[in-house]
């Protein structure tokens, strides 16, 4: 790729792990900059995007500038048997570095953490109907110039080819510029919001 070509979107390759976790941290404050926030600046990525890049690598692809990763969708065809493999595969390599928050969890790093060691909040009853779910994150200067539509096309389709008919994703309230973005893409709220995340729905073709 030349200096003035611009950035494409490939499938994920083992040596963006580091760019995929320095955009999930940089984007990781409902889409604002987390660095310095917690005890590490791995522990968004640790938590949001590692266990997909390691247990579905086929389901993650990246936006390439030409020098690095700048922006990353990834997620999974089935939550449920994502979690079941988060659990047996992800959670005993992140016990080695975390311990389990108290309960209930008090500060915002402890309130991570609970997520990390309880995956099982992807298994929502509401959203059995839709068994895929992503998580798409792009740097600022990347984003409003139609990279982010065009990553979601790539995930819909390779979900759907792997059976997953429709597709959830959550959202942060404070959030609204992805709550827009997603609303110009069609993505439907779903009932089962909650004060702390709205979900939004669609189907994959």
């Amino acid at each position: 790729m030349g200096p003035n070509e611009p950035p494409v979107i490939r499938p994920y390759q083992a040596g963006d792990r580091d760019a995929v976790y320095d955009v999930a941290v940089r984007t990781g404050a409902a889409g604002q900059d987390a660095r310095g926030r917690f005890s590490t600046d791995d522990l968004i990525g640790d938590i949001y995007a590692g266990a997909y890049l390691c247990l579905e690598p086929e389901h993650a692809y990246v936006l390439d500038n030409g020098t690095r990763a700048v922006g990353y969708i990834i997620g999974t065809a089935n939550t449920a048997g994502f979690v079941a493999a988060y659990r047996k595969s992800w959670l005993p390599l992140m016990r080695q570095r975390y311990q389990p928050p108290p309960d209930p969890p008090a500060t915002d790093e402890e309130h991570k953490l609970e997520a990390m060691f309880s995956p099982e909040f992807m298994l929502v009853d509401e959203l059995a109907h839709y068994p895929a779910h992503l998580h798409i994150n792009l740097l600022p200067d990347y984003q409003g110039s139609g990279f982010g539509r065009a990553m979601m096309d790539t995930f819909m389709a390779s979900v759907a080819a792997a059976g997953a008919a429709s597709c959830y994703l959550a959202v942060r309230p404070a959030n609204t510029a992805a709550l827009g973005f997603y609303d110009r893409l069609g993505w439907q709220r779903l009932s089962c919001s909650t004060d702390t995340a709205i979900y939004l729905a669609k189907p994959t073709a």
